[in-house]
């Protein structure tokens, strides 16, 4: 029996549903997400070990161009302010705030030379994902064993500063599409005074107007993006982290809602106690 008519007629079906309805758009871009993942991460491990034989920072560049095509796919479009604070030669702790899977393209648009990140322990078992986050240079920390998760970030706080490498993190912890910040967590903040390097505070604007995980809606759209001025912790010591977690947090908070709100809002006078970026 020939299964093509068969095939054709499914593929037609699927076509039309995607044309029809709102939540099969949604999760036909979610598939093709994750397809573009699995097999852009296997290609870039290739270039990966072709380029540099292993795992290397400088292996980042060639990952992050890789994902910066993904934009292309979906019609998004970056409005970055503040790049050039992220170029500094220097080591650094850079934070952003953490909404959807999606964050990693925006990651991948601004990721300046020599940065890695730290990921949680699991992403290292995706296949080619995981593969090619180690030859990046990621590191993987375990959340469910605090004794060794401490002592990877005492470990990077030694080699950032000996390699002059820049560690990106999401302080929030998880992600968070509630339209507004979560509490951070302590761990960039102890790892920036342990290492004596700045902060460097880096938000983007809400997804909500083009991607809402509740509504199933996923469309074209444009993503802001501010980096913030670096915040120095020369001097500091662990009993300084609270204060250092609530400035930077109460910074990104305040650029959030500048940025996410819509050009009619942002005619509005700024409510009490919220700064707009600059």
């Amino acid at each position: 029996m020939e299964l093509w008519p068969w095939l054709t007629a499914a593929l037609l079906l699927l076509l039309l549903l995607v044309q029809l309805s709102r939540t099969a758009r949604f999760y036909a871009k979610i598939s093709l997400y994750c397809a573009l993942c699995l097999s852009v991460s296997a290609v870039a491990s290739a270039v990966c070990l072709l380029r540099h034989g292993g795992r290397t920072v400088e292996n980042m560049s060639i990952i992050s161009w890789f994902v910066r095509s993904f934009k292309y796919a979906y019609g998004l479009r970056f409005d970055v302010k503040g790049r050039e604070k992220l170029e500094v030669d220097r080591p650094c702790v850079i934070i952003s705030n953490h909404q959807s899977i999606l964050d990693m393209m925006g990651l991948m648009e601004i990721l300046p030379r020599r940065c890695v990140q730290i990921a949680k322990r699991e992403l290292m078992f995706l296949g080619p994902v995981g593969l090619v986050m180690y030859l990046g240079g990621v590191f993987f920390i375990n959340r469910q064993r605090s004794s060794t998760a401490l002592t990877v970030m005492a470990d990077l706080g030694e080699r950032m500063v000996q390699e002059n490498l820049k560690v990106w993190i999401y302080p929030e912890g998880t992600r968070n599409d509630n339209g507004d910040l979560l509490p951070f967590k302590k761990g960039a903040f102890h790892l920036a005074v342990q290492a004596q390097v700045p902060v460097v505070p880096v938000v983007y604007s809400s997804f909500s107007s083009f991607y809402n995980l509740k509504t199933k809606l996923f469309t074209s759209g444009t993503i802001k993006v501010q980096v913030l001025d670096a915040v120095p912790t020369s001097g500091l010591t662990v009993a300084d982290v609270p204060k250092l977690m609530d400035t930077c947090h109460h910074a990104m908070r305040s650029t959030f809602f500048h940025l996410s709100r819509t050009p009619q809002e942002n005619g509005v006078a700024e409510g009490p106690g919220v700064q707009p970026a600059q």
